[in-house]
């Protein structure tokens, strides 16, 4: 079934919202490469549809009820541009990575959270190949109280680092982004 490009990039963050396989293995390519896989688990930045799933495993272990309403989808030609909200409740830690090692785990705050990204996708034989975005992770951070940093989220964020807790966190939500990325070849 071929779908037409607007639909394919609306589709793509139904996968990550849901993690539908059948729904990753239609609208994503093979050779998908996720440019925005850098401060996830690893597993997210494998190439496909299991680094896509990867992806939104990653993103729902820390956000429950996410969502990303549609304001606009635009195409020309190979390319798509969407533009969205990101939407949850913040009910898991919220782990960052950079080169693949532990950057910053922020433990759930309970805060709702609801900013606006823009994301571009290249298509290649009517799947997405290539993604990348623009996202305003400031407004997402000053809504999870990082930043500026609350007292309370900063205290908290450092006691998890200091007793290993962040650590765990992020071996935890690896895990499970890997699991959900393997889980394909398994279906």
């Amino acid at each position: 079934m071929t779908i037409n490009p607007t639909d394919l990039g609306e589709a793509l963050f139904r996968v990550l919202q849901t993690g539908d396989r059948d729904l990753a293995v239609e609208v994503v390519h093979q050779d998908n490469h996720n440019r925005e896989a850098s401060v996830a688990p690893r597993a997210c930045s494998v190439p496909g549809p299991a680094g896509t799933l990867a992806s939104g495993a990653w993103m729902r272990s820390a956000f429950s009820d996410l969502r990303f309403p549609v304001s606009a989808s635009v195409h020309d030609g190979d390319r798509v541009w969407v533009r969205l909200r990101m939407q949850g409740t913040h009910t898991g830690p919220f782990v960052r990575f950079h080169d693949g090692r532990l950057d910053q785990a922020v433990p759930p705050t309970g805060r709702d959270i609801d900013f606006e990204q823009v994301h571009m996708l290249d298509l290649k034989d009517g799947q997405v190949i290539r993604h990348e975005a623009v996202r305003d992770d400031i407004a997402m951070l000053g809504q999870l109280g990082v930043f500026p940093p609350s007292p309370a989220v900063g205290l908290r964020m450092l006691a998890w680092k200091a007793t290993g807790r962040a650590a765990r966190a992020a071996e935890a939500v690896s895990a499970e982004a890997a699991r959900a990325g393997t889980a394909l070849a398994h279906a």
